[in-house]
């Protein structure tokens, strides 16, 4: 278009649209934290604010569709035979490394029910995986970790993550 505006790409591209906001709220969030402006999300996915606010009307919404897709992930990785709880941690510490900005959600905003439906679902993830009663345990831990990985600098968070996690299954494993 001669203005340099996008052509609108109807309905159709509804899906792609909320792929790619999902996407960029995790790096945009992940660079400016979770306050970072959502037009700076919009403009990162590549779509207008418009269709930002179609998909996700709250910044919670985008926050829960980051989480969402995390948990798809980790049920995914958790159906596959011979998936042991280490995996299941080591995905789940890639996921909080690469979407820290989002622990803010967890610990500050008030209590949502649809973000107590996801904590639910890892909660069972890891119930199937972890020795019995150990889901809460492990979900303790991972708060943990990801309170940890939210105060030091970006080059710092993979370090910390392994330092804790070294330390957590020295008291985790009889």
């Amino acid at each position: 278009m001669p203005d340099g505006r996008r052509a609108n790409r109807g309905p159709g591209a509804a899906g792609a649209n909320r792929r790619a906001l999902v996407a960029a709220a995790v790096e945009v969030f992940g660079e400016r934290g979770y306050a970072a402006p959502l037009s700076a999300v919009a403009r990162r996915a590549g779509v207008g604010q418009g269709s930002l606010y179609r998909h996700f009307p709250e910044r919670v919404d985008l926050a829960l569709a980051v989480f969402a897709d995390n948990v798809a992930a980790l049920e995914a990785l958790a159906a596959r035979p011979g998936t042991t709880v280490d995996d299941l941690l080591a995905l789940v510490t890639d996921q909080l490394i690469a979407s820290v900005a989002f622990v803010e959600v967890v610990s500050s905003a008030p209590p949502d029910p649809r973000l107590a439906a996801v904590t639910g679902r890892v909660r069972a993830l890891l119930a199937g995986a972890a020795p019995a009663g150990g889901a809460d345990d492990l979900l303790l831990a991972i708060g943990m970790v990801a309170a940890l990985v939210a105060r030091v600098p970006p080059a710092d968070r993979r370090a910390t993550a392994d330092a804790a996690w070294a330390l957590l299954r020295r008291g985790l494993r009889p």
